[in-house]
């Protein structure tokens, strides 16, 4: 996907937005053949450790017959699998469904032949709904549930003797079963749910830090390009050169009354343009421009915000030193020109941008401590239900219709990998609402001056003390 021709951090996010939503939509089974298999194993040692503790430590007379052929039944269902797939195969997701079916309804003809439901172990019945949550659509989740409660209702009223001890038959009250079940569903619920919950954000926040990469990377490639003219410029010095002496050549031997002489003049003036226009790209692509690689907080906004005075929304831009400072603090900062700052920062003022009735005000104040700049605008402000989550990925307020015509309704990706991009230049970004009876969200984003401005040594280079004092 080629991002350089995306103009606006908003383009660059709709490019975006399709490719994660397939990432976190993407319900394909997340279950390994390996996992699987081993998860099976495990079972088929502690079911057979299980069995032999109770028959041979303890004495106790049960179907031991049974359960070592269901026991059997997993542990050559294993070596199928293995024979069958190789071992990084990702199951498909019906095949790891039935699987799953197949570990419950295993594990419940266990039971029947131990007791049923009162059998300690039936608490093993919630592992395979577990494993569902993490790696299943939510769907065949809850169906699973379902067989596993009425599994447990069937073994309420139909399962062989509890093992004990010769002579002896231990049998609980049937409330205390039906109490066991449900104690059963509840710990399988929330065991599902959290797991299923934690999964997702898993998920959506590896997509969101994807997507962050991705743009940060696009940003990068084009502060780039800069290298890129620079490398042009310095190659087509050397023929536009050839080219302005050919041209003057021929028109001293063809001489003045040459017919031929307007079309050498005009050859020779559009390669000197050419010239001009490359004059200011001639450093080689390795050696960086200080007045370029630098930028002021008052620049910083207007670079961040150009893309968006075109939306018809008023932006006012101030910069000014915060009241009671001497005279060194008073100097406006001066920092990197930094892609992902940039970039982080004009998607915020996109989103103030749409969301504004009429005014966006970005403003950069300072102090001997902190750069701090603040976008406000005159909408509807956050919504309260959102205050907690801003900044989270797949966080949006916008409808479908909201998009007009770019046809989608958004992922909630902007703030997200605004934040993450201003944060990982040392910046502190919170969200608030303006104080009543104002309306409007308010972003700000404070750093450290020290992680914002350049370093004394760099200001090294002539000139560069002249544009501090002048944009202080």
């Amino acid at each position: 996907m080629d991002f350089s021709a995306m103009s606006t951090p908003a383009e660059r996010n709709t490019a975006v937005a399709p490719v994660l939503k397939g990432i976190v939509n993407e319900r394909e089974s997340q279950l390994r053949l390996v996992t699987s298999v081993r998860l099976r194993w495990m079972a088929v040692l502690g079911q057979l450790a299980a069995v032999a503790l109770i028959r041979l430590f303890y004495g106790f007379p049960f179907n031991i017959g049974n359960c070592l052929i269901l026991i059997a039944m997993s542990a050559w269902l294993n070596v199928f699998l293995s024979i069958r797939y190789p071992a990084r195969y990702r199951l498909s997701t019906s095949l790891a469904f039935g699987l799953l079916v197949y570990d419950i309804l295993q594990l419940a003809g266990l039971l029947y032949f131990t007791g049923g439901i009162q059998n300690p172990f039936s608490v093993l019945l919630v592992a395979p709904v577990t494993v569902a949550a993490a790696t299943q659509p939510m769907r065949y989740t809850i169906v699973l549930g379902a067989i596993v409660v009425i599994a447990g209702g069937l073994l309420i009223s139909f399962h062989d003797p509890l093992p004990w001890y010769e002579g002896m038959r231990f049998e609980l009250p049937r409330d205390y079963k039906i109490g066991s079940l449900m104690a059963l569903t509840a710990s399988m619920t929330f065991m599902a749910f959290y797991t299923w919950r934690l999964n997702k954000e898993a998920r959506q926040m590896s997509a969101a830090l994807a997507a962050t990469d991705m743009v940060l990377a696009s940003e990068q490639r084009l502060h780039a390009l800069d290298g890129l003219a620079a490398a042009a410029a310095h190659e087509l010095g050397t023929p536009l050169s050839t080219i302005t002496l050919v041209a003057k050549e021929l028109e001293h031997e063809l001489g003045v009354e040459s017919r031929f002489r307007d079309d050498l003049q005009l050859l020779h003036s559009q390669a000197k343009r050419c010239r001009e226009i490359l004059q200011k790209l001639t450093r080689k692509p390795g050696e960086q421009d200080p007045m370029h690689a630098s930028i002021t907080t008052m620049e910083l906004l207007e670079e961040a915000s150009a893309a968006h005075r075109a939306a018809g929304k008023r932006i006012i831009i101030s910069a000014h030193p915060l009241p009671g400072l001497d005279e060194a603090a008073r100097e406006e900062p001066v920092g990197y020109r930094r892609p992902g700052v940039i970039y982080g920062l004009g998607n915020l003022i996109e989103n103030a941008v749409s969301f504004a009735a009429s005014e966006v005000q970005l403003s950069a104040r300072w102090n001997a401590a902190h750069v701090v700049v603040t976008i406000i605008d005159d909408g509807q402000g956050f919504k309260p239900e959102m205050m907690d989550n801003i900044g989270e990925p797949y966080v949006t307020s916008r409808r479908y219709e909201e998009k007009g015509d770019k046809g989608h309704s958004g992922l909630g990706l902007g703030l997200f990998i605004a934040k993450t991009l201003l944060e990982r230049s040392g910046a502190t970004v919170t969200f608030s609402n303006q104080p009543p009876p104002r309306s409007g969200a308010i972003v700000q984003i404070s750093w450290p001056r020290s992680a914002f401005e350049l370093p004394l040594g760099a200001f090294d280079w002539p000139g560069a003390r002249g544009r501090k004092a002048n944009t202080a």
